[in-house]
């Protein structure tokens, strides 16, 4: 039962007013995501931006930003909250310069221009302009940061022979079940699969969360499936250390978790194991493509301390090789990088169930609807698949900032489309049961060439025929015309082709599928990589 203690209700309270005094054009903005879809057309009454936010929520951004009546400063604070910098930038063009100190400084620091941000807020007056320098400063990482909170955590060195055998500290920016994504998933399978082979494994969240997430949920211990969801509201996590005693602490992306983990190893003498699941700069720059931002000042202190912290590690986990070729090329060394890929549950191993026979052909994906998914080149190699005589249609499983431009674009071209929105995790497989082809249409963005996702993996357990871009990371899972195929990336023609192709030929689609699901129960499964973590433990002594 969720608990609302005057603590969380506390929290949420300044939490919510920080939104509403920081950033009030976000309120509406915000509004208008969560309330139901039947009270959306009220977010338009709340003045100006509200009316904005209300055609911005349908889609319609050219009639959002109109309704403005031309105020600049009502322009370019818009802008901002919907991360549109380049109508923002032109807006406070015409601002006078002594003026609207908190909109430059928002601007340069969406930019990366972290100095150019700080010297904006220099002569800036009034909490709204203190709140920012506060977060501003907050979101640079810098070596000291962790050891702040070692010094509040606890002064008393621990011996490592105190320790609880077995036990590992899981430490993580979200988990379930406030949030489900790709991330929480692995986190929990992890969990699940080494408590099945013997080890104890815990999870812990950041301070506040996930009352912070504008989830009021004050409950400081969550189980689930026998795993141990701790919450620190209340407590701190040098104080959670001690109690809990684990042999190994184990964060995961990002920097913010590996740092609290050294900084708790210096104390506790326990052993660190930090696990890559992404290059966080690398994810920020695929959301603002063809801005050219990785020579930006936050850029590069992101990765500067990603790569530290990689380094101090007693040992990094990461998810395939070319996550590891790219470890290596920051200087960590080759020996203390161990590969732990992504990985499917029991559940999706069962018997496939195949689609129930029709004319059309159902393409699509389950994934998370941002930029760099590249589901624009889907819905136009879909429209050529339509040119062709092919009935084609698409199903996307998944919610995400883009939904409603691909709304539009599918709309716009006269293609078929299905937006499901958010699904639980136990959903997925019964939407692979539905279509035809599993689609990754990811871009060239570095971090597409790096990092390996999780749900190409699970429709291949599930036998599904999965198309991919040619990419390092993608090209580990699949093989071309062996477990699956690869296409152009960003070029709808090739992807048009590949799935012609796969349309006249039905035999062949069972096939891939079938060689990929083999593929994915021979090496890919939690309970296989529970195996890999005990093993990388034990080099630690752990």
């Amino acid at each position: 039962m969720t608990r609302l203690t005057p603590r969380v209700l506390t929290l949420a309270a300044s939490i919510a007013w920080q939104h509403l005094t920081s950033d009030p054009v976000r309120v509406p903005l915000l509004a208008g995501r969560a309330l139901p879809a039947r009270l959306r057309f009220a977010v338009r009454y709340a003045g100006p931006y509200g009316k904005a936010a209300a055609l911005w929520g349908a889609g319609d951004r050219a009639a959002a930003f109109a309704s403005l009546g031309g105020s600049p400063h009502r322009v370019a604070a818009f802008a901002l909250a919907v991360d549109r910098p380049a109508a923002a930038r032109e807006a406070i063009a015409s601002l006078p310069e002594t003026q609207y100190a908190t909109l430059r400084a928002r601007l340069a620091w969406r930019e990366g221009r972290l100095t150019d941000a700080r010297q904006a807020l220099d002569a800036a007056r009034g909490r709204r302009a203190q709140r920012l320098r506060v977060a501003i400063a907050a979101a640079v990482p810098a070596a000291q940061d962790r050891l702040a909170p070692a010094a509040a955590m606890t002064t008393t060195k621990a011996k490592r022979s105190s320790s609880t055998p077995g036990r590992v500290l899981h430490m993580v920016t979200d988990a379930l079940p406030s949030t489900s994504a790709g991330y929480t998933i692995r986190t929990h399978e992890i969990a699940v699969a080494q408590r099945k082979a013997g080890l104890d494994p815990h999870v812990v969240t950041p301070p506040g969360y996930p009352v912070t997430q504008g989830i009021l949920d004050g409950r400081k211990l969550v189980t689930l499936d026998g795993v141990p969801y701790h919450r620190l509201l209340g407590t701190t996590m040098g104080r959670l250390t001690g109690q809990l005693r684990p042999r190994v602490l184990h964060p995961a992306s990002n920097y913010k978790n590996a740092q609290v983990a050294l900084a708790l190893r210096d104390i506790y003498q326990i052993p660190v194991v930090y696990e890559v699941r992404g290059f966080w700069e690398d994810t920020w720059l695929s959301r603002h493509p063809g801005e050219h931002l990785e020579a930006s000042e936050l850029y590069q202190a992101i990765r500067d301390e990603e790569t530290r912290c990689m380094r101090e590690a007693d040992l990094v986990v990461t998810l395939g090789e070319a996550m590891r070729d790219e470890l290596a090329g920051r200087g960590v060394s080759r020996d203390k990088i161990e590969i732990v890929p992504n990985a499917v549950s029991p559940e999706f191993l069962k018997e496939p169930v195949r689609k129930k026979d029709h004319d059309d052909f159902v393409v699509g994906t389950v994934t998370t609807l941002t930029p760099h998914e590249g589901l624009g080149t889907l819905i136009d190699a879909t429209a050529i698949l339509n040119d062709r005589k092919i009935p084609a249609r698409i199903l996307i499983v998944g919610d995400g900032p883009e939904r409603t431009a691909l709304e539009r674009h599918a709309a716009a071209s006269s293609v078929s489309a299905t937006f499901t929105g958010r699904v639980p995790a136990a959903q997925v497989r019964g939407f692979h049961a539905l279509l035809d082809v599993f689609v990754v249409p990811r871009t060239r963005d570095r971090v597409c060439q790096l990092v390996t996702p999780l749900k190409p993996v699970e429709a291949m357990a599930s036998g599904l025929c999965v198309v991919t871009s040619e990419l390092s990371a993608l090209a580990e899972i699949v093989k071309h015309e062996v477990t699956g195929a690869l296409t152009v990336p960003q070029d709808p023609v090739s992807l048009a082709d590949c799935l012609e192709w796969l349309f006249y030929s039905p035999d062949i689609r069972i096939k891939l599928g079938a060689a990929a699901r083999e593929w994915v129960a021979a090496d890919r499964t939690w309970e296989r990589n529970a195996m890999r973590y005990r093993e990388a433990y034990n080099r630690l002594g752990s």
